[in-house]
């Protein structure tokens, strides 16, 4: 059933010109049927460099919303509409302006998990892999960093030249993580080296023996000449280091890592959003294109 669906796809891809992009967090199946795998920035990326003028996002919805920030010629679908990121939803405009009359004296500085909207507000925007070299780079010595303080503090503690103010907002599946979590696995992996991402909480990153995005984490592990990992991250990740890498030993942190939202979408979402039976477009108007670019565009000239 599987490789009909498949065949399906690859048939649709050519008839309709679809590029398929699938985040790490996807399952295995979305990832093989994907022209493009990886973090979401990089993603959007990749669809602005091809040539394909349909483009499906196997994410949530900032990440569609962000592909068509960088392309806004192509057309951009989500095979699931309610695939969305709680973190990307924390803050709404109107939240984040008054945040802004309050600290009227901080650049703002976005992660790239937050709405289009948001990011018309802010200065510039970072993923977990740049924020610390693009934030040092910046003139600004005091920073309001929306919406994850988890990735915030770990940044700020990097950079201590310069001042922060963190906000309440985090990644729910990564908040999830507790030190005893940490201390378990270790305990039944003790030669296992502790992957982490930054979205965890600060006491978790005392732990860790590295500390990266998701494609920084795959990377380490790739090089890394240790055999045995304790993935801190969605515990997909851990599945796919697996399938890899099967000469080494990958342990997610808890079995409990798990992001709903990524794992709304499957195969078969995949197929009757590009027949047209399913799915949805994501469209921005052009002033949020035009405000939100701005923002990307100043991390790309600072990175």
């Amino acid at each position: 059933m599987i490789g009909d669906i498949r065949e399906r796809i690859e048939k649709l891809k050519k008839e309709k010109d679809f590029c398929i992009l699938a985040h790490c967090y996807q399952s295995d199946d979305i990832i093989e049927a994907a022209d493009f795998t990886g973090d979401s920035f990089a993603l959007a990326k990749k669809a602005a460099g091809s040539p394909n003028k349909n483009v499906i996002m196997c994410g949530v919805r900032f990440m569609a919303e962000t592909v068509k920030i960088l392309s806004p010629e192509k057309r951009v679908f989500l095979p699931r509409g309610e695939a969305g990121c709680p973190m990307a939803e924390q803050l709404d405009t109107a939240m984040l302006s008054q945040l802004k009359e309050k600290y009227a004296d901080h650049a703002v500085v976005c992660y790239i998990n937050t709405t289009a909207e948001l990011k018309t507000l802010c200065d510039v925007c970072v993923t977990s892999s740049s924020a610390v070299g693009i934030i040092g780079k910046m003139d600004a010595k005091k920073i309001l960093f929306i919406p994850d303080c988890n990735l915030g503090d770990y940044v700020s503690k990097k950079l201590p030249e310069k001042e922060f103010k963190l906000i309440n907002g985090g990644c729910p599946t990564h908040a999830r993580l507790t030190v005893s979590d940490v201390k378990a696995a270790k305990a039944a992996h003790p030669n296992a080296l502790v992957l982490m991402h930054p979205e965890c909480r600060p006491e978790l990153i005392a732990y860790a023996d590295y500390v990266g995005s998701t494609k920084g984490i795959m990377d380490f592990a790739r090089d890394s000449d240790n055999k045995e990992f304790i993935i801190a991250t969605e515990i997909s990740i851990a599945a796919h280091l697996g399938i890899t890498y099967p000469e080494k030993l990958f342990y997610p942190i808890s079995k409990d890592c798990i992001c709903h939202n990524m794992r709304v979408t499957c195969l078969a979402d995949v197929l009757h959003c590009m027949e047209g039976t399913d799915g949805e477009e994501v469209d921005l108007s052009p002033d949020v294109i035009k405000g939100a670019r701005r923002c990307i565009d100043e991390m790309l000239r600072l990175g």
